[in-house]
C-alpha cells in the first residue's frame, strides 16, 4: 500500500483526498500539511483520516514521515517547485497540482530532480481524464476528420469579485498569473495534447471586471502550427454560464467537445451543398460511441494513472515534460501580450520570460490587490468547469 502525504489542504485538496480514497487498498493518506494546521485538521476530521498526522510544514513532514511514498502538492503555485524538489530529493514520488511551477526554469529544476531521484513526477491535467477529451483525441488521431485546419478553444469561466480577495490570489508573485495560467491551463494542456506544439503565438490580455487583482481576467491568443493550422484560444473568468468547448475543424469534418460532428460537401461552385456528408458523419459518430468509457475520471482518473505508473514502473500520462509544455505555451501568451509581439516557440532558456522572476519583473499590474483574506469558508470540492460529455456543470 502506497503511503500518501498531502501538502496544502485548501479547496482543491477535496478532489485529491476523494480520489485517493476511491482507490481502496492501493493507497492510504498518512499525513496532511498546511501552514494553517487547523485546515489540515478539518480535512482529517471530515474524511475520517484517523491515522493521518497533521504538520505545519512540508520540511517537518519529510523529516518525521520517512516511510511516506507519495507527496501530493496542492499548495498555491509559487511554492510548487520548492516542495516538489524537496520531496523528490527525499526519495518520494510527486503528484503536483497545476500550474507546474512559477517559471520554465523551475520546471527544468523539477524535471532534473525527478531524473536524479528515479521517482515518478506527474502534473495535474485532470481534463485529459474525461470521456469528452479522451474520445475527442482518439477521433483526431484516427485521421477520419482529415488534416486539422483550425481549432477554437473557449476556456470560459466566471468568478465573483471576491474570488481574488484570498491572500495568495490576484498577485503575479503568489498566483503566477490570472485566468490564462490558473483556469485556461486545462484547455491549453488538452489542445496541445491533441494537436501538438505550435511554432508561434500572438496574444493580448486585460482585466475588465476584477479591480482587486493585479493579474488578467481575460486573454485571447492565436497559436500557429508548422502545418499552417491555427488555434484561437480565449481565457476568461468573466463569462457567465462558463460555456467551455473545443471545436476542431478538419479538412473533411468538424468535431468537438461537447461532442458534435458535421461534414460539409462541396457543390460544383464551391459552396456547401444543403446535403452534407452523412456517411462520414456516421463513421465519426460510430468511432466516438465505440470508445469505452473511462473507469475513473478527472482527479480520480489521474490519481489512478499515477498510482499505476508507480506500481508498474512506467511513465504517467502527464509527466514533467508534459506539464512544462503547457506552462511554456502560457508563458508565450504572457510574453506576446506584454511585449506586443509574435513569439516563436520553443522559448529560449536565455529569455527573460523563461527564467524565474522574469515574468514577475515585466508583468503589468492591472490593479492593486485591495484585500487579503486568510481563508474562505469551506464549500467542499470546488467546481471544475463544465462536464463536456453533457454540457452540465461538474
Amino acid at each position: 500500500m502506497l503511503r500518501v502525504a498531502i501538502v496544502g489542504t485548501g479547496n482543491i485538496s477535496h478532489n485529491h483526498i476523494q480520489g485517493y480514497q476511491a482507490m481502496g487498498q492501493r493507497c492510504e493518506i498518512v499525513a496532511l500539511v498546511d501552514i494553517y494546521p487547523e485546515k489540515a485538521q478539518e480535512k482529517k476530521d471530515r474524511y475520517g483520516l484517523h491515522q493521518a498526522r497533521v504538520y505545519s510544514s512540508h520540511q517537518q513532514m519529510l523529516t518525521e514521515e520517512t516511510d511516506v511514498d507519495i507527496v501530493d502538492v496542492c499548495t498555491p503555485p509559487y511554492v510548487h517547485a520548492e516542495i516538489s524538489i524537496d520531496a523528490l530529493h527525499a526519495g518520494k514520488h510527486v503528484l503536483c497540482e497545476k500550474p507546474m511551477a512559477a517559471s520554465l526554469e523551475e520546471c527544468d529544476a523539477m524535471i532534473a530532480a525527478q531524473k536524479a531521484s528515479g521517482k515518478t513526477l506527474s502534473i495535474i491535467a485532470q481534463n485529459r481524464f474525461t470521456d469528452a477529451f479522451w474520445r475527442l483525441k482518439a477521433v483526431v488521431d484516427s485521421g477520419l476528420a482529415g488534416k486539422i485546419c483550425h481549432a477554437q478553444v473557449d476556456s470560459f469561466w466566471w468568478r465573483g469579485h471576491c474570488y481574488y480577495d484570498l491572500w495568495w490570489r490576484g498577485t503575479w508573485e503568489k498566483e503566477g498569473g490570472g485566468c490564462t495560467l490558473n483556469h485556461a491551463v486545462h484547455h491549453i494542456d488538452a489542445i496541445q495534447w491533441m494537436l501538438g506544439f505550435p511554432t508561434e503565438v500572438v496574444a493580448m490580455m486585460s482585466n475588465v471586471a476584477h479591480d482587486n487583482a493585479e493579474v488578467e481576467d481575460l486573454s485571447a491568443a492565436i497559436f500557429k502550427y508548422a502545418s499552417g493550422a491555427l488555434t484561437q484560444l480565449t481565457a476568461s473568468v468573466v463569462h457567465h454560464g462558463e460555456d467551455q468547448k473545443i471545436v476542431i475543424q478538419g479538412e473533411k469534418a468538424r468535431i468537438s467537445a461537447p461532442w458534435a460532428t458535421f461534414a460539409s460537401q462541396s457543390a460544383d461552385n464551391g459552396f456547401p451543398q444543403e446535403k452534407h456528408n452523412t456517411q462520414l458523419e456516421d463513421q465519426l459518430e460510430t468511432l466516438f460511441r465505440s470508445l469505452p468509457r473511462l473507469q475513473w475520471t478527472l482527479h480520480s482518473g489521474q490519481i489512478d494513472n499515477f498510482l499505476s505508473a508507480i506500481e508498474t514502473h512506467t511513465a504517467p500520462l502527464v509527466d514533467g515534460m508534459q506539464g512544462k509544455r503547457s506552462l511554456e505555451l502560457i508563458t508565450a501568451i504572457y510574453q506576446s501580450a506584454i511585449t506586443r509581439s509574435v513569439v516563436t516557440l520553443p522559448l529560449s532558456p536565455q529569455s527573460e520570460f523563461y527564467r524565474t522572476g522574469g515574468l514577475l519583473a515585466r508583468a503589468p499590474r492591472f490593479h492593486q490587490k485591495s484585500a487579503s483574506v486568510a481563508n474562505f469558508s469551506e464549500v467542499g470540492a470546488i467546481p471544475l468547469g463544465k462536464n463536456l460529455d453533457t454540457g452540465a456543470a461538474q
